[in-house]
């Protein structure tokens, strides 16, 4: 995998004349040299459904006159670029107006992506009809015909289809359409059959080519689907609707699963598709180092002009981000992140227990990701196939559901020494009577209250003590024999409701016990509320501070502590290969425009940044990378101390034993 990936989008519609007309193999090549690009997907297969050569197998799009596909591979290979091959697979609209009966069907015969055929867009296919044929015989013809380093199949995964196809496998298998469980068994044996006829359709010509399913988010807790591909790429494009969250949560993920990744973004404005819109170049400056930061390699997607032309203002936005990039690719090859406390996803654990009506609580990982990010603690995300003895903390957010696995895996945690912390009704046995560790509390149930309040038993470090209102769901527990209460649990005087109702927004609190709020027992402590499902819906500054007192009073060592900012990120990365390890700090500070778009524009320089990092290993020097420049040190009683004077965006530090 290289690092600086160009991903080159060209949906183009068969009513624009002149395609690929204004190509030059110079031009393309001066832009790609002018973006430091070494890697490029090009397209084989547009969602229009044209192909961009000449085929047999679809057809070539009617306004291109020549082979443009071989001629980007052609005038890439020459500079040493490589060029994965992109394939619409789920979408082709120009195949959807020809077999409509090939599309994916709500129950109510409805259409998928586009409602209609009377209105603009694009239709997804059903991978249980003949459409597979059509579409294998696409794939085996390019990886045949072309000097492929990859094969990109988009717009797949698995998805829920009422066609008439799957209508009547169903019955042939003796079930009925109404059978959701059947149902959704054979929607994952129909991605299933997809991905293996496509892998062995490629690796049956090309043995070993890099193979890439995109459903546009990698599924945590589906290891199974993550392996049907050679290597990760993760779609996230913050201005697109993703955020600047979403990344890091994905990729915390995704480096536990020992396969190569990319972390993709965007040069938009907004998203794809987008025609002249443009990040400000320190936004692609901070998210590709965020990849780097995170184990990846980077992509960064564009769109070619209709006439073949690249455009030059984008390829110099992207050669400002990845110039820094390539002076940073030695630091960052054959990484594995060092982590001291693992966030078992909610996502992960749904994924697992797949368990009908199951209620699905989708901020849980990101509020927790967000506490954790900006406490600055080195964190992984992590499924139930994960290893959980290298951690000292799991952290069970808000709803996770226990299972005689979870049970065995956690009780081995446990004997090693580590320590738990769990909230809501995460913790809860199975049948959700009682705890099923020690958190030196009793479970007595839901409280009535909602909202109530927490009175903290320990010092806040940015506010003063107070009543501080909990916006979720809490549970009436009681402290336990050797329990050790952090915070009391306070009612409202009532429940908002028509006759009981107090000024605009809830009730007061009573100001009197009404349960633990947060308790600490032998193994680890419980927060009563769903605190991550709070902090990523209120951001709640008592709510991280809450968190952050647990996992200091868990982990009273930290592996690494710094005062970066709440909006800088820090990872540490080690490189075994080199004996050395990385240790990287990131800050910016998104704002708002438009009506929900995240934008980063000025990166501005922080000073004095403290960082100690525990290395037992004598460490031989500390330097800032790329810039080879000498960083003094001090390592005393296993501690490693340094002081980063002024640095902008990204920076990284090396740790070389």
């Amino acid at each position: 995998m290289r690092f600086r990936q160009v991903h080159l989008d060209f949906h183009t519609s068969e009513a624009i004349e002149g395609i690929g007309s204004s190509f030059s193999k110079k031009q393309f090549q001066e832009m790609l040299m002018l973006g430091r690009v070494d890697s490029i997907t090009v397209f084989a297969k547009c969602h229009h459904g044209w192909a961009y050569h000449p085929s047999k197998a679809n057809d070539m799009h009617p306004q291109l006159d020549f082979d443009l596909l071989g001629a980007q591979i052609e005038a890439a290979h020459e500079i040493n670029v490589l060029t994965p091959i992109y394939i619409s697979a789920g979408l082709d609209e120009k195949l959807a107006r020809r077999r409509p009966q090939w599309l994916i069907r709500d129950q109510q015969e409805k259409l998928n992506w586009a409602s209609d055929f009377m209105s603009a867009g694009y239709h997804q296919f059903c991978m249980n009809t003949p459409y597979l044929d059509v579409l294998v015989e696409q794939v085996a013809e390019v990886v045949r015909s072309y000097d492929a380093d990859g094969i990109f199949l988009d717009i797949v995964g698995i998805r829920k289809c009422y066609c008439q196809f799957c209508v009547a496998k169903i019955r042939e298998r003796g079930s009925d359409p109404r059978n959701l469980a059947d149902m959704k068994l054979m929607w994952e044996e129909t991605y299933h059959t997809y991905t293996k006829r496509i892998n062995e359709t490629i690796h049956g010509i090309k043995r070993n080519l890099p193979i890439f399913h995109n459903s546009g988010h990698i599924t945590r807790g589906r290891r199974d689907l993550a392996h049907k591909n050679t290597h990760l790429e993760l779609e996230s494009l913050p201005t697109g609707g993703w955020g600047y969250d979403h990344f890091p949560l994905s990729a915390r993920y995704a480096q536990t699963l020992g396969m190569n990744v990319l972390g993709m973004t965007g040069k938009f404005h907004e998203s794809w598709g987008e025609f002249g819109g443009y990040k400000h170049p320190n936004a692609l400056r901070y998210e590709t180092a965020l990849s780097l930061a995170n184990g990846s390699g980077c992509s960064i997607g564009d769109q070619l002009h209709p006439a073949g032309l690249m455009d030059k203002a984008t390829y110099s936005l992207i050669g400002a981000a990845y110039k820094e990039v390539e002076a940073k690719e030695a630091w960052c090859t054959d990484t594995s992140a060092i982590s001291e406390i693992a966030l078992l996803s909610f996502e992960a654990i749904s994924s697992f227990t797949r368990a009908e009506g199951q209620r699905v609580n989708k901020y849980a990982d990101v509020g927790a990701a967000r506490v954790l990010l900006e406490g600055h603690y080195l964190f992984d995300v992590i499924d139930m196939e994960a290893d959980f003895s290298p951690y000292k903390v799991i952290i069970l957010p808000d709803a996770i559901v226990n299972s005689d696995l979870l049970m065995q895996k956690i009780n081995a945690f446990l004997a090693g020494g580590g320590k738990l912390l769990a909230s809501g009704k995460s913790g809860l046995d199975e049948e959700e009577t009682s705890f099923a560790w020690d958190f030196g509390a009793n479970w007595n149930g839901m409280a009535d209250s909602c909202p109530s309040y927490f009175l903290p038993e320990f010092p806040l470090q940015a506010l003063e003590q107070a009543s501080f209102v909990m916006y979720t769901e809490a549970q009436h527990i009681s402290l336990a024999d050797a329990g050790i209460a952090h915070g009391t649990r306070e009612d409202s005087y009532f429940n908002r409701d028509l006759f009981t109702f107090c000024s605009h927004r809830h009730t007061p609190s009573t100001l009197q016990p009404a349960g633990i709020g947060m308790s600490e027992g032998k193994d680890g402590i419980y927060i009563a509320w769903n605190v991550f499902e709070e902090y990523a819906t209120k951001g709640s500054l008592h709510v991280k501070e809450m968190v952050c007192f647990a996992l200091d009073q868990l982990l009273p060592n930290k592996k690494l502590v710094t005062n970066l900012p709440a909006q800088g990120i820090t990872t540490l990365q080690a490189q075994p290969a080199a004996n050395r390890w990385i240790n990287h700090l990131l800050y910016a500070a998104p704002v708002k425009r438009g009506l929900d778009i995240e934008v980063i524009e000025d990166l501005l320089p922080l000073r004095n940044i403290e960082v100690a990092i525990e290395a037992q290993e004598p460490v031989q020097e500390v330097y800032l990378a790329p810039q080879l420049a000498p960083l003094p040190f001090t390592q005393a009683d296993g501690i490693v101390r340094y002081t980063v004077p002024e640095w902008a965006c990204h920076q990284m530090i090396v740790l070389q034993f």
